[in-house]
């Protein structure tokens, strides 16, 4: 590949990794209207993870504290999540999901399922089984 066709390709992808991220805040509301997709993308790695500190959760998505603190803040005015004293440091508090909140990321799941699978319904399995493997390895720490 020359570096003008690289070059060129390089910024297809960064376009279309833009306009994919915007759509899906545009579809998280109509998915679930409940849950943004930073609220959801935080639920569910509490989830994951069993509960987790706010600090946690903002360098895991590159996010500034204030962005957390307010995602988490609304989390937790809906019954979503709980705080907990962290027994290691008292000044820390863990994040843990509600069963309400387990409820509502079950349902945000289900539903982000439905639509990725109906985006993907004429696509054969080994091009889905590429895209994985290429946004896997994009989205590797190392990269």
């Amino acid at each position: 590949m020359t570096p003008s066709a690289r070059n060129a390709a390089i910024q297809t992808i960064q376009r279309e990794l833009t306009a994919f991220a915007r759509r899906a805040r545009g579809r998280a509301a109509e998915l679930h209207p409940e849950l943004t997709l930073v609220a959801a993308s935080i639920l569910d790695l509490v989830i994951d993870r069993d509960g987790c500190l706010a600090a946690e959760l903002a360098e895991h998505f590159l996010l500034d504290k204030s962005t957390v603190s307010r995602q988490v803040a609304a989390l937790e005015q809906q019954g979503y999540l709980t705080r907990e004293v962290d027994p290691a440091n008292r000044r820390n508090h863990i994040l843990r999901a509600t069963p309400e909140g387990r409820c509502v990321s079950r349902e945000a799941e289900r539903a982000r399922a439905r639509a990725f699978t109906e985006r993907f319904r004429d696509w054969d399995d080994r091009d889905i089984a590429r895209l994985a493997e290429y946004l896997v390895r994009y989205n590797a720490p190392d990269a």
